[in-house]
């Protein structure tokens, strides 16, 4: 028989969950939201380095998440180990970006963002259409590696090795990137593309070139995002489309095109999740799209924006 639940119960039972609460339990839970954020910094910082280099919003950025673990699976399929898979999944996903940008986005450079953000709308019904085909319409599972199994011991409480591990991939790519960008040539030329590419034209570089670069590497970073979110929940065709909108927040809370708020906001998101999921597990994804209504209604631009930026 159903009966109507009291108020007080839940409330009862509320505080006697938190009663239960310890300061390590808390940590853990925050180092959980590190591990769920380094997936959203992954994921932000390549849709951030596109938007802001490019001013393309890629609808199918979900998709190349997703292809990431399927590319991770393949590769897995044939012998490859998960370690060279880190490396050979985000340089598959990146060269596909690469065949994107060249025979279909560039073509629509400079007529408007909402035709970019249609054409990769498109684009990702036709990857995800294609994994199902291949794949299957069911979900595979993704076995964690062995090395990276079990607990270690972080002082406050044990916590999944593999988790670590992510955090560890994540500060070691921004690390990767930051240097890239502030200390390489290329990085430097980079940069001045997305502030001024007709000075960069004049100066007889190929400003084509450098946006190909720029759409490879941040298609690359979904990739990588894609295949270390797979030991955790597994590969579907449809894994792409529930994480795309959660990209998104983390990059508008940021600001868009900025690459220090993708970090910022994708390690606020994770915590906020994370902190929200053990207090009040049915209000996780409510907390997400309040945080992002919070965030613009005090600093429309997002933390790090440029004001003007879409226009």
């Amino acid at each position: 028989m159903w009966r109507v639940v009291d108020p007080l119960d839940v409330f009862l039972l509320r505080i006697f969950i938190l009663d239960g609460l310890t300061p390590d339990l808390i940590a853990l839970q925050l180092f959980t939201g590190l591990a769920l954020g380094a997936i959203y910094v992954l994921l932000a910082l390549g849709m951030s380095l596109l938007f802001g280099m490019l001013t393309v919003v890629n609808f199918a950025h979900g998709a190349f998440y997703m292809l990431g673990a399927y590319a991770g699976i393949a590769l897995l399929g044939i012998g490859v180990n998960f370690w060279l898979c880190l490396l050979f999944a985000p340089l598959i996903v990146g060269s596909l970006g690469l065949l994107a940008e060249r025979f279909l986005i560039r073509r629509l450079y400079g007529r408007g963002i909402d035709y970019p953000l249609l054409l990769t709308f498109g684009l990702s019904y036709m990857m995800v259409e294609v994994i199902r085909i291949v794949f299957g319409t069911n979900g595979l599972p993704f076995e964690t590696p062995d090395a990276l199994q079990g607990a270690s011991d972080i002082m406050i409480g044990y916590f999944p090795t593999y988790r670590l591990f992510v955090i560890a991939v994540a500060v070691v790519v921004l690390v990767a990137l930051w240097l890239f960008l502030e200390r390489t040539p290329y990085g430097l030329i980079i940069r001045a593309g997305a502030r001024d590419p007709q000075i960069v034209r004049i100066l007889g570089i190929d400003v084509a070139r450098v946006w190909l670069v720029v759409f490879g590497i941040g298609t690359g970073l979904a990739g990588l995002a894609g295949l270390l979110a797979a030991p955790l929940q597994g590969a579907s065709p449809e894994m792409g489309a529930s994480i795309l909108a959660e990209s998104f927040v983390v990059t508008v809370v940021g600001g868009m095109g900025s690459l220090v708020g993708a970090v910022i906001a994708g390690v606020l998101v994770g915590v906020v999740v994370a902190m929200t999921s053990l207090f009040a597990p049915e209000f996780a994804q409510v907390a997400i799209f309040a945080l992002m209504a919070i965030v613009l209604l005090i600093r429309p631009q997002g933390f790090f924006g440029r004001a003007g930026l879409m226009s």
